[in-house]
């Protein structure tokens, strides 16, 4: 190779891929080459053998629903490092570099600088078994949302006809997610890790079945990192705001709005209504001092992220008291 050619392949390369259901646009950072493949295959066979050319240190890829996962299982298999990045977060890098416009080959080009610019984690792909289980979770959820809307519909309406016609809809949605929901179960119990790791959790005092199989699926990083970083992928880590000698009031961000709005139900049970003594006496005491209700909360929905993730961590079920091996 001469000239550009032999340059890209002696320094690294950020990789950054916009990926629509038909295309994948590819630019390569620092040698400014852009591409376009289809979003198959072929297509990707072919930007894996560009890709052999260079010097990857990191390709990026913007999460777009099931449509980048085909890339990053292949890309990931061929041992490329491979990172997912959110779109609203690669869209604030943009803006922030001054790129107002946006064209798929333009985005391709930013996640490319945000690739050399942020080093996000480079993370493999869930197994094809974790990422139908992923699935059927989130399709378990939408059908209860939903159920209750439907539900919420029929309470409202005074035609006759509507909430016959309504109430056949329910029964439906409900078997809908009975099946679902048997389902989910079925296969958690089928894998040895998962229903270890069910179990764990089921056994903590204000995690029912349903918050279990939440932050197993849709939180698979349990266990497997540390307290802050969980209680932030969790969205209940609060956020310092802060300039010169001001100092504001702290508020939670982000994280995922599932497992945190099934996280605000189990610390209900667990802290206000006394499903675990231990938390109860903990959130009791932060009202004492006046905290606000949100606020006691929400601390019980860290505490209780950051016990599963350390009885996951450990491997043990949970006890009133730890066990002073442990």
């Amino acid at each position: 190779m001469q000239g550009k050619d032999a340059r890209s392949a002696a320094q690294a390369v950020y990789i950054g891929c916009d990926v629509s259901k038909r295309w994948i646009d590819v630019h390569a950072h620092p040698i400014g080459k852009s591409w376009r493949v289809t979003n198959d295959k072929q297509g990707i066979r072919a930007l894996k053998h560009t890709l052999e050319q260079m010097k990857v240190a990191m390709i990026v890829l913007e999460a777009t629903g099931r449509w980048h996962r085909q890339a990053w299982r292949s890309l990931s298999a061929s041992g490329l490092p491979v990172a997912i990045v959110d779109p609203y977060r690669a869209r604030r890098f943009a803006q922030a570099m001054g790129q107002l416009e946006k064209t798929d080959r333009i985005d391709a080009r930013m996640l490319a600088l945000f690739a050399e610019a942020m080093r996000p984690e480079v993370k493999a792909p869930p197994s094809q078994e974790m990422e139908e289980l992923q699935e059927l979770v989130n399709a378990w959820h939408a059908a209860k949302e939903e159920m209750t809307a439907l539900s919420n519909r029929r309470e409202a309406t005074t035609c006759t006809f509507l909430k016959r016609d309504m109430g056949h809809a329910l029964r439906a949605m409900r078997n809908h997610v009975a099946r679902l929901e048997a389902e989910i179960l079925r296969r958690i119990k089928a894998d040895p890790r998962l229903a270890e790791r069910y179990a764990i959790l089921v056994s903590i005092p204000g995690i029912g079945p349903v918050v279990a199989i939440t932050l197993l699926v849709l939180l698979d990083e349990l266990g497997q990192t540390s307290a802050k970083h969980i209680a932030k992928l969790a969205g209940v880590a609060p956020m310092a705001w802060e300039s010169g000698a001001w100092k504001g009031q702290r508020h939670i961000r982000g994280g995922r709005a599932r497992v945190r709005k099934l996280l605000y139900m189990a610390a209900i049970s667990a802290g206000v209504r006394g499903a675990n003594a231990q938390l109860k006496a903990f959130h009791d005491r932060l009202r004492a001092k006046q905290k606000p209700a949100k606020v006691a909360i929400t601390a019980v929905m860290r505490k209780l992220i950051v016990l599963a993730n350390t009885l996951l961590a450990e491997g043990r079920k949970w006890q009133p008291e730890r066990p002073k091996h442990a």
